[in-house]
């Protein structure tokens, strides 16, 4: 399985899904979306280059949980991803982090794989 056919794949998804750009669709409470909105907003959270969201700093339980939740429904998600796509759950991740880094706002924190977090 190439890059190119697991890009499309993913950029497939999300169209069907509704979304008008390629975005990963996930299911979420409101409450986890506008914990890590938060968390991403003051410095806490970051996306990584495997696809999860990862804690910059401290957290506290609220926190993890919604963090929990979120990478839970990514991991299910990059697995079906991954079985439609013909290529694995970590790849169609990878893919996917890609992407979500290339849209993020400014003053946000990523991962690169094996990298250190790194402000936008």
């Amino acid at each position: 399985m190439n890059m190119r056919k697991l890009i499309l794949g993913l950029a497939g998804a999300a169209m069907i899904a509704g979304a008008a750009t390629p975005t990963l669709v996930l299911a979420q409470s409101a409450a986890a979306k506008a914990a890590v909105d938060a968390g991403k907003a003051a410095g806490k959270i970051g996306e990584q280059g495997d696809g999860y969201l990862g804690f910059v700093g401290g957290s506290d339980p609220a926190l993890a949980s919604a963090v929990a939740e979120i990478n839970a429904g990514r991991s299910k998600a990059y697995a079906d991803i991954g079985a439609k796509t013909g290529t694995s759950a970590a790849a169609a991740g990878e893919a996917t982090a890609k992407q979500l880094i290339a849209n993020m706002p400014g003053g946000q924190y990523y991962k690169a794989l094996g990298g250190s977090w790194t402000k936008k």
